[in-house]
């Protein structure tokens, strides 16, 4: 049912969201929750993903009156939700779950027991999420920049590290 009133706009939902509309929020949380998820997942992983999207979406439920641009709301809401996954993968390190222990290799190549999970899970939180958006999302380093809060610069030096660690653990060494 579309809100009386409320220009539909991502400006336009804010607007109404700050004003108390759970409707306008929810329309907004809508849009953005799968691309939401799939940015967890590449920093979290997927047990963990939806979680730390939640998470993000209560802060800045909270937080909505703090934002300087209603029509900046996505890159707003991203940074909040990869901060929460770069805090819920510090909270996971050291933790395995029975799901990561890998079974006894079938194959004598190593490589062809290397899932893509288990190689981009070898990489820095941030290394990953810039190779998914970079990948996934199909965005530009101008573009990746102000949502993980860092510079274009930084962006490309994240994906080269990322790419020379991939490579590495293909080829059997360390990261």
């Amino acid at each position: 049912m579309p809100l009386v009133g409320v220009d539909e706009g991502t400006g336009g939902l804010v607007r109404a969201a700050r004003g108390g509309d759970r409707e306008a929020f929810g329309l907004l949380v809508e849009r953005s929750w799968q691309r939401l998820v799939r940015l967890a997942r590449s920093v979290v992983g997927e047990l963990e993903a939806e979680d730390a999207v939640q998470d993000g979406l209560v802060a800045a439920w909270a937080r909505l009156g703090t934002l300087a641009d209603p029509d900046r709301f996505d890159a707003w809401l991203s940074r909040i939700v990869f901060r929460r996954c770069l805090r819920a993968h510090r909270r996971q390190r050291g933790r395995v779950s029975l799901e990561a222990v890998p079974e006894a290799p079938v194959s004598c190549d190593p490589a062809a027991s290397v899932s893509a999970w288990q190689l981009l899970s070898r990489l820095a939180p941030r290394q990953r999420a810039v190779l998914h958006l970079t990948v996934v999302e199909g965005m530009t380093d101008a573009e990746i920049a102000p949502l993980l809060a860092i510079t274009p610069a930084s962006v490309r030096a994240h994906r080269r590290r990322a790419r020379e660690s991939a490579a590495r653990l293909l080829q059997g060494g360390k990261s």
